[in-house]
């Protein structure tokens, strides 16, 4: 028996199971509920057209407390919901601590056989539980885990997250995000695909040859390597990064020249024989043939400086600044930071604070030592206190009168010094190092590099502008690139390269929403 339909036909057929009928009509069930049991010939091309892996992450509905009565939103499955909390006597010996009820009511069904699934958080504990009929449901809190968390529930509540694509498009999502972190050639595929449908990608394939053989002559002290991978455990969270930031490259570097005229890379983000990732500065070839090796399939350009710049460039100080920094960790401390400078215009749909916070909570419970390396110190630092866990620190933060979304806005200063030194991400090291150098002349002391993400470097006006001066073994392409793209087999798309002169106190207040990432003057 063939499966094959024509397009205008199935398309009429799944208008007719529901998929184009208004919020009236409940249908026995809808095309996505049921498209698993049915032969892949006809279920799978649809399928692939209603999940992605941004699908896997939780919406926030709102926050359910013991003094705001009810919250009611449009669920995935259920469009009428309402929830409310009570909160109960306590199951401890503990006085005061008490437990709570979450009654959550769903109603109107968009068809028979859907679902939604919750996940329900405090900054002390994250549950989940699903619901497929229409009544009044329950989740029972048997006790709060400590007098911290009751008050905290009493101030915020308990914050309700819907997973959008109820559990099918859930388990859909798994499926789909898996491959970007697959070393494989579909891995490969599952990112291209990832970032031409949330970033406007077009991964233009490059003409032969896809590497390039660099003069040494040619390359000078700060000029800037911009890496891209895409496939692999480093292709898929450099993915997610980029969505996030909106940048188009994941990685980079700088090179510098020593007395002798050698050509080596300074590099934060390296993976030493231990596996941990640290600042290295190593000689050029090594590094090289590290890329070259390297399975994640990087794609990388080299963005020299303008001439003009270049001649300012202290390569003293350049290079002190980079052995007082070798062999420190990489700047896990304040890498989120300088991708969130507003209360809600850096979280790409449907990420928010609310869900930053809970995922801040879970992985606290889990790594507490990865927690306080990831945010605990640099929210310390933005409190002006020292060595408080997550739940001290939303404590804090009520006494002080600040909302904990505003607090993680609050710019990261360069001079902060963590438990393990300075903290610098692979921009951040490569930026503090200009700083040293004399790039930003006059507005050095205005800006904190820590600040800017990868974006926000290749936007900067410091690199060469005539493609005419750049070397003879630069891959352009006839100009169609205005920098040097050494390695990979597309063509790498760096959007308002090289536009942006350098100001006072830049990118501390920059949204960054996808898919245009628009950016304000002077933020």
């Amino acid at each position: 028996m063939s499966f094959f339909f024509p397009s205008s036909r199935l398309l009429l057929l799944l208008w007719f199971l529901g998929l184009g009928f208004g919020h009236g009509l409940k249908v026995p069930f809808r095309v996505s509920d049921v498209l698993p049991v049915l032969p892949h010939q006809v279920s799978w091309p649809v399928l692939n057209n209603f999940h992605s892996a941004v699908d896997l992450l939780p919406y926030f509905v709102g926050s359910v407390s013991p003094s705001n009565g009810s919250v009611d939103w449009k669920g995935a499955c259920f469009y009428g919901n309402e929830a409310r909390l009570e909160l109960t006597g306590s199951d401890r010996e503990e006085s005061g601590l008490g437990g709570g009820v979450l009654y959550l009511k769903t109603s109107e069904a968009h068809s028979w056989t859907c679902m939604d699934l919750y996940v329900f958080a405090t900054p002390y504990r994250i549950t989940w539980d699903y619901y497929f009929s229409a009544r009044e449901h329950t989740l029972k809190f048997d006790s709060w885990e400590e007098p911290a968390e009751i008050e905290y529930v009493k101030q915020h509540g308990v914050s309700v997250f819907l997973m959008p694509s109820g559990m099918l498009g859930t388990l859909l999502s798994l499926v789909d995000v898996l491959p970007l972190f697959s070393n494989t050639g579909w891995g490969q595929s599952a990112n291209i695909a990832f970032l031409k449908k949330h970033m406007g990608a077009t991964f233009e394939k490059r003409p032969e040859p896809s590497q390039t053989t660099i003069n040494p002559d040619d390359v000078h002290s700060g000029d800037f390597l911009a890496v891209s991978k895409i496939r692999g455990r480093w292709g898929g969270f450099e993915s997610l990064e980029k969505w996030v930031t909106g940048a188009f490259a994941g990685h980079t570097a700088v090179c510098l020249k020593d007395e002798m005229g050698s050509l080596w890379v300074g590099e934060s983000g390296h993976e030493n024989e231990k596996g941990e990732e640290i600042i290295v500065v190593i000689p050029w070839d090594e590094w090289w043939e590290l890329a070259l090796k390297d399975s994640s399939n990087p794609h990388i350009a080299l963005l020299p400086l303008h001439p003009e710049l270049r001649a300012k460039f202290n390569n003293t100080a350049a290079w002190e600044y980079a052995r007082s920094m070798s062999g420190k960790p990489y700047g896990y401390h304040n890498m989120i930071f300088s991708w969130i400078d507003t209360i809600g215009d850096n979280y790409p749909p449907p990420l928010d604070a609310h869900l930053v916070v809970s995922v801040m909570s879970m992985w606290t419970r889990m790594q507490p030592a990865y927690a306080a390396n990831m945010w605990n110190e640099a929210l310390n630092k933005r409190l002006g206190t020292e060595n408080l866990d997550l739940n001290e620190i939303l404590a804090e933060t009520e006494k002080s009168g600040i909302a904990f979304e505003q607090l993680l806005t609050i710019p990261e200063q360069d001079e902060w010094v963590y438990s393990d030194g300075k903290s610098t991400t692979c921009v951040a090291f490569i930026l503090s190092m200009y700083k040293e150098a004399g790039i930003f002349g006059a507005i050095t002391n205005s800006l904190q590099v820590t600040e800017f993400t990868i974006r926000d470097a290749y936007m900067l006006k410091i690199f060469e502008d005539n493609h005419t001066r750049l070397p003879s073994w630069c891959n352009t392409e006839d100009g169609r690139l205005p920098f040097c793209q050494i390695l990979g087999e597309y063509r790498m798309e760096l959007p308002e390269y090289n536009t942006i002169e350098p100001y006072a106190n830049m990118n501390e207040n920059c949204p960054s929403l996808p898919p245009t990432y628009d950016r304000p003057v002077q933020c």
